[in-house]
């Protein structure tokens, strides 16, 4: 039985080893604050443990009437009752303010993310009043600055978690939720939705790039940038064009303007495919787009079965060139 309880707790430990999507491994000051009221919070049971196993052990070797009615009595009260009272009012009393929201300025930067059957929508909304900026599956953000989430569903109940970065947040359909943030390492880490949402929730996943200040504004004005796209003929842009596939999709620069899937305007930048399932390689794109359903079941985007591989394949080109 021990070396069982001893097996569970350290593959339990284990599960916090992966540096890309860890509560232990942090690259954020409220999951850095989460991670220290945890130690302390553990330490605190661990006291209270040690304190009723040692009661056990003295218990266990005292000889027969060694306490007497009032000692027994006295010891029940100080270490049963009012030692574990003390001690767990100490805890609460450093949890509670540890456990107040970050405060936001009207300036920071809003990103709206909104959870769907099975993928992520995001729209960053500078305090520029320009113009927001959509995107899918990713999420980018300047280190040092507060950013604010936005989140919302638009089908079932999902639950947005960046393990590194903060603790969880539901997206509950007609209602926003705020999860004020800071990033504090630049690097790349992993989302995940915590609420089970279907057949292909354990593959709704997305990226978290944290990158300085000065880059991420780069990149932002870049990306707001509406530059069309040359016409050119090619055969993935014709074939694109001709499955209909602007009726779902939106590409800036092009007549695409659908809404119902994810933005691919900038998707050949993009780290992972499928909601950070797969590598973006042109045959996982090229497969994906013939058979979503063999790769995320429940998908609602439909197949293409009709496309041959080496038309399936020019659409991912295509589509690898959108940067």
């Amino acid at each position: 039985m021990a070396r069982m309880l001893l097996l569970t707790m350290l593959v339990a430990a284990l599960t916090g080893c992966n540096a890309e999507q860890s509560t232990l491994a942090v690259f954020g000051a409220d999951a850095r604050a989460i991670r220290h009221i945890a130690i302390i919070l553990t330490s605190g049971a661990i006291l209270i443990l040690a304190i009723t196993v040692a009661l056990y052990v003295r218990a266990v070797r005292a000889s027969e009437h060694s306490f007497s009615h009032e000692q027994g009595m006295r010891m029940i009260l100080w270490v049963g009752a009012i030692g574990p009272t003390l001690i767990l009012t100490a805890l609460l009393l450093y949890a509670l303010p540890a456990m107040r929201p970050r405060p936001a300025d009207p300036g920071d930067l809003v990103i709206r993310v909104e959870g769907e059957q099975f993928w992520w929508r995001v729209a960053y909304w500078p305090s520029d009043n320009a113009p927001p900026l959509s995107s899918a599956n990713e999420i980018r953000v300047p280190v040092g600055r507060t950013v604010v989430f936005e989140l919302m569903a638009k089908d079932v109940i999902h639950s947005f978690w960046i393990p590194g970065l903060a603790g969880k947040m539901d997206m509950i359909p007609g209602r926003t939720n705020r999860l004020v943030v800071k990033a504090e390492k630049p690097g790349r880490y992993r989302g995940v939705c915590a609420e089970f949402c279907g057949l292909s929730h354990a593959l709704m996943a997305f990226d978290v790039i944290a990158m300085e200040p000065a880059p991420f504004d780069k990149w932002l004005a870049d990306a707001r940038a509406v530059v069309p796209l040359p016409a050119i003929a090619t055969p993935g842009r014709a074939l694109f064009d001709a499955q209909g596939c602007g009726a779902c999709h939106t590409i800036r620069g092009t007549p695409h303007v659908g809404t119902i899937g994810p933005d691919l305007s900038r998707f050949g930048e993009r780290l992972t495919l499928g909601a950070g399932i797969l590598p973006p390689t042109i045959d996982n794109i090229a497969a994906f787009i013939r058979t979503p359903q063999q790769a995320k079941p429940g998908v609602r985007m439909p197949a293409y079965p009709q496309l041959s591989q080496e038309d399936a394949r020019a659409i991912a080109h295509y589509l690898k060139g959108m940067k």
